[in-house]
């Protein structure tokens, strides 16, 4: 495999066959079609093989956020185009096909789950795969990020399932900003969702804001408020340049800088609270509030030296970094026939070559696909 991997073997494979899926493997009937997995080792062979992965640099790889679908119940500006179109479900990963390269996953070291989308919650049978990742021997930790709308009826039995928290997202709580930021979203419903998390013990809580100039620059100031007497983590997040709109993303992305300056001209100067240099949320505390404020520099103070993340976008790809385009395909050849130590061999190649950052300084941009086919 080469040093630079660039969207490996992108071409869709067809599914495989009845009868050789029944002279090869395990058959498996999902609602995205037929496929074939070869049988994954049992817990104790799992757990005997568990190894610690690490990419060139050394950065240890134990991290996999999985975007379960590329479709959301929203249309973010920031996000994607208002009229996206998404993937057919026979080309997105069936929840067999998830728990295989999860299980892949963990017998490389990945103990930490974060399920994203698009919006996660909207997958159907999304609480059953929920429990089914939590029971993966080696995974401690299943968490997800939403924007909570269907929260309120599923914080309990997600909870309940295996899941141990959540980030929402919610970048104004202003209602008509909120809706025009969002295009058609309703931000009672939020607020239920958040409720209905911190009910079922889905902590912390984290509030995610993506701040775009000439949108939300303002809200940071009531966002923060909220951290004086919850127990929250307020992170200001800026927005990162992808797709189709990564033109309107870099015109209007408000730096880390500016932010704090914005609450520290409110609030007099933060204070550092505990950071552990790999969180990609540099934490600080308004003084005497009860929660904190959380800032994700990734555009002007990357912090990719503490990355051991990769992602597994909802069609089957390895991307080896949120704003790069460098993919490994894993589900074509996973349809195609291939075993666990075939796959294995593909994840741990590709975590390998885990590039040290992104290049956005040098003018290089993520450009093949749009932040909801990724998984944030």
């Amino acid at each position: 495999m080469p040093t630079t991997i660039r969207n490996l073997n992108l071409q869709e494979l067809p599914l495989t066959d009845v009868s050789v899926a029944e002279e090869e493997g395990q058959r498996h009937r999902t609602s995205y079609g037929r496929v074939t997995v070869a049988p994954a080792p049992d817990s104790g062979a799992l757990a005997a093989m568990t190894e610690p992965t690490q990419d060139s640099f050394g950065r240890r790889i134990r991290y996999l956020r999985i975007s379960l679908t590329d479709a959301c119940n929203l249309r973010c500006v920031y996000c994607m185009p208002e009229h996206m179109q998404f993937r057919p479900r026979h080309e997105l990963m069936g929840d067999e096909e998830i728990l295989f390269l999860v299980k892949v996953a963990a017998s490389l070291g990945v103990d930490k789950i974060r399920l994203t989308g698009g919006e996660p919650t909207i997958r159907p049978g999304v609480v059953d795969l929920v429990r089914q990742l939590a029971a993966i021997p080696g995974i401690q930790d299943v968490a997800m990020t939403t924007n909570a709308l269907l929260l309120d009826e599923l914080a309990q039995p997600l909870a309940d399932a295996g899941l141990s928290r959540v980030n929402i997202s919610i970048d104004t709580i202003d209602p008509d900003r909120f809706r025009r930021i969002t295009r058609w979203g309703d931000i009672d419903a939020v607020w239920r969702g958040i409720a209905a998390a911190e009910r079922a013990g889905l902590r912390p809580i984290k509030l995610n804001c993506v701040v775009a100039r000439g949108f939300n620059e303002e809200d940071v100031i009531d966002l923060a408020r909220l951290t004086s007497e919850n127990d929250w983590e307020v992170r200001y997040i800026e927005m990162m340049p992808f797709g189709e709109v990564s033109d309107f993303q870099l015109s209007n992305v408000v730096s880390f800088r500016e932010i704090r300056q914005r609450i520290e001209s409110v609030f007099g100067s933060l204070e550092e609270a505990s950071y552990d240099f790999v969180d990609p949320s540099r934490p600080f505390r308004i003084p005497g509030a009860t929660g904190t404020l959380g800032f994700i520099s990734s555009v002007t103070e990357p912090f990719c030296q503490g990355c051991g993340r990769v992602r597994l976008t909802a069609d089957g790809k390895l991307r080896l970094c949120l704003l790069r385009d460098d993919e490994v395909d894993l589900l074509s050849p996973l349809r195609s026939g291939a075993d666990f130590a075939e796959i294995r061999a593909l994840m741990r190649e590709g975590a390998f070559h885990k590039p040290w950052g992104h290049g956005l300084a040098a003018g290089i941009f993520a450009e093949d696909r749009a932040m909801n086919q990724i998984g944030g």
